[in-house]
């Protein structure tokens, strides 16, 4: 009887078994046949997405004019007339002029329209005299610069000559992928030509401080040089980011600007050569724990302004310094860099919903949007030194000309006691003090007043103005 009943759980655990493997192979999410290994998430293949991708990535060689100097001493030494080595430099090097030399570089891209329309890298194609695409089957053409943007390093090239059925690549939605979604990146690394990599989205939204609207995919599939502008796409074989940058003391870490980010870039410098950008005139920073306590916020998530433009469209709206933004036409602002973003890519003109907190209570304002422009962006006084280890001054014309200081209100820091608490909350010397606790101070003895009001073992809250920008420090 024993030896019946085992074997009957046996058989029946066969049969379970089976029927799981059946179900592998005959269930999918879609309803189509799909192998066992694809439904536990692991492809059987990438060929199909490769060979569909492959066609459309280029190789892309530039060439750039770049000058040396005859003397390679000179800028070490400075000019040889101010040189003590100058007869020497004069005597030996003197004759040799500067001379011209061709640099070489390589890089990826692809196609996106039938017109020739390629995408790239910014730092791939930047300053370069020739600019040449080669495909996969060996066809080599020469492309020009249709426009460039620095800030997403992204550039738009495009092919003087076409061939018939020239192949393209789609954008893809970036927002769908997941962390652990397969990933593609076809590219040039080290000039070996249409190279495929394979790995996973490791993490999205990251930044890695390479500017303000930083916003990449971070990929597990190898990244080199000579990837840069190349396709990262998803099994669809849809792009849903450009390989840009690296880790170079890791493995497996490299970054993709997403496809999102990228189809703004890239149709502005299609129709105008450059990109156009929204401008709301605030300055802002992250919000600290003791920041958001002092502003009567619930957590750190929101933008800090800590300045407006005057009669920039913040200003107009209604906005203050001291809002925290939160919200930002329909979108959930966490980060600086978020509101950045959002601000980046909504149409001159627009007038958006922006939600604030001020002083505990959540408000909306409409703002309406500008365009960015590029130029928007001896014997010492008497000082003070209070408790948090600065001391102060108020503003002399001596000062103001020497710290080119344009404000008539405020108390300069003219010394911070090194290792205090001013001194680790990164306070400088030079700093203009506006505001403590949200008070004005004019001069010493307003800053004064308002430091002999706060109670021992309090945060103080500090705006300081550093070289045109105006932010918070946050002191325990």
């Amino acid at each position: 009887m024993r030896k019946s009943i085992i074997l009957k759980v046996i058989i029946a655990g066969i049969l379970l078994v089976a029927i799981g493997i059946f179900a592998g192979y005959r269930l999918g999410g879609n309803g189509q046949d799909r192998g066992f290994t694809e439904v536990i998430g692991f492809p059987q293949s990438f060929a199909d997405v490769a060979a569909a991708v492959s066609p459309a990535v280029v190789n892309i060689s530039t060439t750039t004019t770049v000058r040396v100097p005859g003397n390679p001493f000179r800028h070490f030494f400075g000019p040889e007339e101010e040189s003590p080595f100058g007869d020497f430099f004069r005597r030996y090097y003197g004759d040799i002029p500067d001379r011209e030399m061709k640099q070489q570089s390589l890089g990826s891209g692809f196609v996106i329209d039938k017109a020739g329309f390629i995408v790239t890298n910014n730092h791939v194609v930047e300053g370069a005299d020739e600019i040449k695409v080669r495909f996969a089957d060996g066809k080599e053409y020469t492309a020009r610069v249709v426009g460039r943007d620095q800030k997403t390093d992204l550039a738009l090239i495009k092919i003087s000559s076409l061939f018939k059925d020239i192949p393209t690549l789609s954008f893809g939605d970036p927002e769908r992928m997941r962390v652990g979604d397969w990933v593609l990146a076809v590219g040039n690394p080290f000039g070996l030509e249409h190279t495929v990599t394979q790995g996973i989205i490791s993490a999205t939204g990251r930044i890695i401080g390479a500017g303000q609207y930083d916003n990449f995919i971070q990929t597990s599939a190898p990244i080199n040089p000579g990837n840069s502008g190349g396709p990262l796409v998803n099994l669809k074989g849809e792009v849903i980011g450009i390989n840009t940058a690296i880790v170079a003391t890791g493995q497996g870490i490299g970054f993709a600007i997403p496809s999102s980010m990228a189809k703004t870039v890239i149709s502005d410098l299609k129709e105008k050569g450059k990109v156009t950008r929204g401008w709301i005139g605030v300055a802002i920073q992250n919000l600290t724990p003791e920041l958001a306590q002092s502003f009567g916020a619930p957590d750190t998530r929101g933008a800090l302004v800590s300045d407006t433009v005057e009669g920039g469209p913040a200003a107009a709206a209604g906005l203050q310094q001291g809002d925290i933004i939160t919200g930002f036409n329909g979108k959930e602002i966490r980060t600086v860099n978020d509101l950045s973003r959002a601000v980046a890519e909504t149409p001159v003109r627009k007038a958006v919903p922006v939600r604030v907190v001020r002083k505990g209570q959540t408000m909306t304002f409409t703002v309406t949007i500008e365009e960015l422009k590029e130029e928007r962006m001896a014997s010492r006084p008497r000082a003070s030194r209070d408790d948090l280890g600065v001391a102060v001054a108020n503003i002399t014309p001596r000062l103001a000309e020497r710290l080119k200081i344009t404000d008539k209100t405020g108390v300069v820091v003219i010394e911070v006691l090194p290792g205090s608490q001013a001194d680790e909350a990164g306070i400088q010397p030079g700093d203009l003090i506006k505001e403590v606790n949200r008070t004005p101070v004019r001069n010493v003895n307003e800053y004064q007043a308002a430091m002999e009001k706060l109670k021992k073992g309090t945060p103080v809250v500090l705006l300081l103005k550093r070289g045109g920008q105006t932010f918070y420090v946050s002191i325990k």
